[in-house]
């Protein structure tokens, strides 16, 4: 048997590696720093061992945090430029390669540096860099959740995400309430997630009324895949008995007639998951001495 031999990094590699070195040290720098943080988010792709080299860097996550930082005044008043949007979402993209690699999580969670993008997500601003921000910073807390750890989940509910994620959902862009949505459905398909939503009628009921205005709204204009995420929410729920009881009242006629027959008519997924849901809610149905399962409110 005969050893496999290792393949030589070609000669390009190298100089990839170099120069992902300098453009990390460039960082540190104010004078290099805008330019760095460009080349460094495109490359986050192709180089896999990206996030320990920038946590473990000297001053590369103060410098990412001191460019969150720098545009906490432009938030209020809502003065973001599209410039100012941009470098701060190539440092967030930083963020969100730190964020999901298994090597850098824990201590990421442990810093708290998540916080530091609530005050992004609070904004309501319309504008486009706006719009950018709040997604890119959605972006960073998706990436967390995706991974299904449960320090993740642990550490989101003792924080404000929940509300923060449901006013998105109410009045974001389609795709940013598409990722806020992802996210709720991420915390909710965790145990501690379902149970913390469940605990009190105030938490349920914010959920319960935002997830129905968004059929509402999607009633009128059809979005799939955000659909699919609200319909995913719901089958949830109905896996807590306390919440499926008051899903009998809340669930939205709309997800009960053939409104979105049409927009799922591919979607076998989705289909299946609403039929379910349609089936936890009659079944174990109160019923009355006789027997008689009464009628559904």
């Amino acid at each position: 048997s005969h050893s496999v031999a290792q393949p030589v990094p070609t000669a390009l590699a190298q100089v990839d590696r170099e120069k992902i070195y300098q453009w990390i040290n460039e960082l540190s720098s104010p004078e290099t720093r805008e330019n760095a943080l460009l080349e460094l988010s495109k490359k986050r792709e192709s180089v896999p061992d990206l996030a320990p080299m920038l946590w473990h860097s000297f001053g590369t996550i103060a410098a990412l945090l001191q460019e969150i930082v720098n545009i906490y005044p432009s938030i209020n008043p809502p003065t973001l430029t599209a410039h100012q949007s941009n470098r701060v979402c190539n440092a967030l993209a930083l963020l969100q390669c730190v964020a999901s690699h298994p090597e850098t999580r824990s201590a990421f969670l442990a810093a708290h540096i998540p916080l530091f993008l609530y005050p992004f997500l609070h904004t309501v601003s319309k504008t486009r860099p706006f719009e950018y921000l709040r997604l890119t910073s959605l972006g960073v807390i998706g990436a967390l959740v995706k991974t299904d750890e449960q320090e993740v989940i642990n550490f989101l509910l003792t924080t404000e995400i929940i509300p923060l994620c449901l006013r998105i959902m109410e009045s974001g862009s389609e795709l940013s309430k598409t990722v806020a949505t992802f996210i709720l459905q991420k915390i909710l398909l965790d145990d501690t997630g379902l149970a913390y939503i469940c605990q009190t009628y105030e938490r349920f009921s914010h959920v319960a009324m935002i997830l129905g205005k968004m059929v509402l709204q999607l009633s009128k204009e059809p979005s799939a895949r955000l659909l699919k995420h609200v319909v995913r929410c719901y089958l949830r729920l109905s896996d807590n008995p306390r919440a499926r009881e008051a899903l009998r009242q809340c669930l939205p006629d709309q997800l009960k007639d053939t409104t979105f027959a049409q927009v799922l008519k591919d979607d076998t997924t989705t289909k299946r998951w609403l039929a379910q849901l349609v089936k936890n809610l009659q079944e174990g149905q109160v019923t009355d001495p006789r027997g008689i399962p009464l009628p559904p409110q």
